[in-house]
């Protein structure tokens, strides 16, 4: 099955793409509407994107081909034509070929839709379907591509030995819980002596909080409003084997949150940043929160909430994509209990599991 993306000005442009390169036989998978480039962010114009699919095994002929003109077998083909009349032309085109389509195209697109409903990103699904043959399981040819591209990725577990650990992120998503789980991790079974900072000074609720786990754990905690704040607090932890550093949780897609947070944290000295992500959330929302931190040295992911979702794909769709481990995963509220270390591997093997149930439901 071959599986290629095509972008035009217009959906008869893109079509006509489609026809050159794979044939009348294709069928569209999805399409959408997108921006170019354009040049430096700018001068970008409106496109279609359009994701088409041919299975080669369909156009080879039955018997071999004799001298005469062969018969093909009934379709609809895709004829010329211009201005409003080929768009809708094209548009009626396209639902009489999804229609018409054999079984195996609509095997594809129902493997699609289930790798779209799991959030993994458009480009593993294309690959993952484009290698995917025969009668071969979904699950299996899933596993098999993201276990290969994982071996791109380096493992990832947090290197304490660097003494300070800051957690960044959006809000909602857990930040301090996981602070206190990391800190109870250490203490009970690395011997660890902890300590906490936070400079989530935007709200009284998450101070509040995290003195609450500081008492709980009995270990120090210190507060920095600025830059100053914080080289103060880090001097009043130097006794310590390992400082966890929570940050206000802020809607970080606007990078002015992002140069705040430079401003009251020094990335560059003897730490680690682990971005913390909400398992439950988008590829599209949590790569753009990615980008956003594009400047700041970032050692590796956190998802928390795993225990409130079945869908690994955005986890792991961003993990691949951008070559970065994940470190550790949570699954609940309970301190320290409800937080692991992870490995793409076994967030793979979740997914498999998610397909598989899928095609024995099915």
């Amino acid at each position: 099955m071959k599986v290629k993306k095509f972008q035009a000005e217009s959906m008869p442009k893109a079509m006509k793409k489609v026809k050159q390169e794979m044939g009348t036989e294709a069928v569209i998978l999805n399409s959408k509407e997108v921006k170019s480039k354009g040049f430096l962010g700018f001068f970008r114009k409106k496109e279609i994107e359009v994701i088409a699919a041919r299975d080669p095994e369909a156009s080879k002929p039955l018997r071999p081909e004799v001298t005469s003109a062969p018969v093909e077998k009934e379709r609809t083909p895709l004829q010329e034509a211009s201005g409003n009349e080929l768009l809708m032309q094209e548009l009626d085109q396209l639902k009489t070929l999804i229609r018409a389509e054999k079984m195996d195209t609509s095997e594809v697109k129902e493997h699609y839709a289930k790798l779209q409903n799991q959030e993994l990103a458009s480009e593993f699904i294309e690959e993952i379907l484009s290698g995917k043959e025969g009668e071969s399981l979904l699950s299996i040819a899933t596993q098999e591509y993201l276990t290969g591209e994982a071996t791109q990725v380096p493992a990832s577990s947090i290197n304490k030995s660097k003494k300070f650990l800051h957690l960044i992120g959006p809000t909602g998503v857990g930040k301090t819980t996981t602070a206190a789980k990391l800190a109870a991790d250490a203490m009970l079974n690395e011997g660890l002596s902890v300590g906490f900072i936070t400079t989530d000074t935007y709200r009284i609720a998450a101070i509040e909080q995290l003195q609450t786990y500081a008492k709980l754990l009995d270990v120090p905690m210190e507060v920095a409003y600025n830059i100053e704040d914080y080289l103060t607090a880090r001097e009043k932890m130097k006794d310590k084997d390992f400082v966890i550093v929570d940050t206000a949780g802020r809607n970080y897609k606007d990078p002015a949150y992002v140069e705040e947070l430079r401003q009251v944290i020094d990335f560059r000295k003897d730490a680690e940043t682990v971005l913390v992500l909400s398992m439950t959330s988008k590829f599209q929302d949590i790569e753009s929160v990615f980008n956003q931190f594009s400047s700041v040295p970032l050692h590796s992911l956190i998802f928390t909430k795993m225990d409130e979702t079945g869908s690994y794909g955005a986890a792991i769709s961003l993990a691949l994509k951008h070559r970065i481990g994940i470190s550790y995963v949570t699954k609940g509220q309970s301190v320290p209990d409800d937080i692991s270390s992870a490995s793409l591997s076994e967030l793979i093997e979740k997914l498999r599991k998610e397909l598989a149930s899928d095609e024995r439901s099915g």
